[in-house]
């Protein structure tokens, strides 16, 4: 298992693994099924003898590893009398489990599936048979979209009809993902694959981790259509939490693509505010409405925050990249051969400049009235302009000088 170590005031699911370490492949082995375990005694019996069936009776040459997480109710040495490969998992969570199965077993291929007998493990063959036709990544798909059956009481209702339907629209919009159901914990991949992706995440967004790093990487993904059953467990509930690992992946995905985290939202703040002052400045009356000073103000507090929030697009993008979190990208090489720091530095001192004086001519207008009482109508359409330039102009520079340093490790 990776060594973690942890990013202060990072969470407990996103904790980050040391530089991964490879698998060692059996050349003997061609799947191995990875289960991850926590106190599953009531289905693991089951789930151990369908994995066991589908490979004697499709003659495929596999493992059956159960990376137990501290299971207390006996699991593993149920695992053990069947036959199964037991690992042991020192750190808790899905993803954790699942990192440390993976990284044991010894197949060409891995396929992993949860041990609540929710999964059919009999449609293994579904899954080496794409992969043996040289995809990268099967995923099973449950839902009607992609051809899945749901039976009665499977899955729960805001699951089955919001929450996976949703997050994988957003995976297919936002990533490109070929997928229909992206939570799916049934899913199949080459070792070479999972090597690459450097997963990290401990929690349930290990799943979504997967899935979209595969696209970032342009995997060759599948889908197969399986069959989804009601949990089998009767001595604990799910572990699943509707709304804590919910909002989990979403932050996952939020964090992946700071084009909708930073860009869009900044872009529409900074065109909200352009608008603003196209109306504010030249004082305009709408409908009655008069939009004068107090509305540049807002105007321009709109744009100040929507600068900050691409500038952050940017310099998340890099540090991502950077960091292996992200593939690189061309469009952030052509970036920094463009947006260089003596060409920052020019920028933000013409910016703060034009704002400085614009500041000075409002203090002139205060000179000219012998520093008594202003029409501050007329003045504020200095002054605010004036600061708005100067703040973004300051930003530019400090935003140059950190793109600059985390431009150094790519020259």
């Amino acid at each position: 298992m990776k060594k973690m170590r942890q990013i202060p005031g990072q969470s407990e699911a996103l904790r980050v693994p040391a530089p991964p370490v490879s698998s060692t492949a059996d050349d003997s082995i061609e799947l191995s099924v990875v289960m991850p375990c926590l106190n599953e005694a009531d289905t693991l019996a089951s789930c151990i003898g369908k994995a066991q069936a589908a490979l004697r009776e499709h003659g495929i040459a596999g493992e059956i590893v159960v990376s137990d997480n501290g299971s207390g109710d006996g699991s593993a040495e149920i695992a053990e009398r069947l036959g199964a490969r037991v690992v042991r998992a020192p750190v808790r969570g899905y993803g954790g489990a699942l990192m440390a199965g993976i990284a044991a077993s010894r197949g060409r291929y891995v396929l992993m599936g949860d041990a609540d007998d929710s999964y059919d493990f009999g449609e293994v063959p579904l899954f080496l048979e794409k992969l043996r036709q040289g995809y990268d990544l099967v995923q099973g798909c449950r839902l009607p979209s992609g051809g899945g059956t749901t039976r009665k009481g499977a899955m729960p209702f805001l699951h089955r009809w919001w929450g996976n339907p949703m997050f994988s629209w957003i995976a297919r919009q936002w990533f490109r993902v070929p997928i229909h159901d992206i939570h799916c914990g049934m899913r199949a991949f080459t070792r070479t694959l999972f090597d690459r992706l450097d997963q990290r995440c401990t929690g349930m967004e290990f799943a979504s981790e997967m899935i979209i790093k595969s696209a970032l990487r342009n995997a060759k993904m599948a889908e197969v259509p399986i069959t989804l059953s009601p949990d089998g467990r009767r001595s604990h509930s799910p572990h699943l939490r509707t709304f804590r690992d919910g909002w989990r992946h979403l932050r996952f995905y939020l964090i992946y693509s700071p084009r909708w985290l930073f860009l869009i939202p900044g872009g529409l703040l900074i065109l909200l505010g352009l608008l603003g002052y196209g109306i504010a400045m030249p004082g305009l009356r709408l409908r009655g409405v008069h939009f004068d000073v107090h509305t540049l103000l807002f105007a321009s507090l709109s744009i100040i925050c929507g600068y900050q929030s691409v500038l952050f697009a940017f310099l998340t993008k890099a540090f991502a990249i950077n960091e292996g979190m992200l593939p690189e990208d061309e469009r952030v090489a052509r970036l920094f051969r463009v947006v260089n720091l003596e060409r920052g530095l020019a920028a933000g001192a013409i910016a703060t400049l034009a704002g400085l004086l614009l500041l000075f001519g409002a203090v002139n207008e205060w000179r000219l009235e012998r520093f008594g009482d202003l029409d501050y109508s007329h003045t504020m359409r200095w002054v605010i302009p004036g600061v708005t330039l100067t703040t973004l102009g300051f930003q530019t520079i400090l935003s140059s000088f950190f793109l600059s340093i985390l431009g150094m490790r790519r020259r």
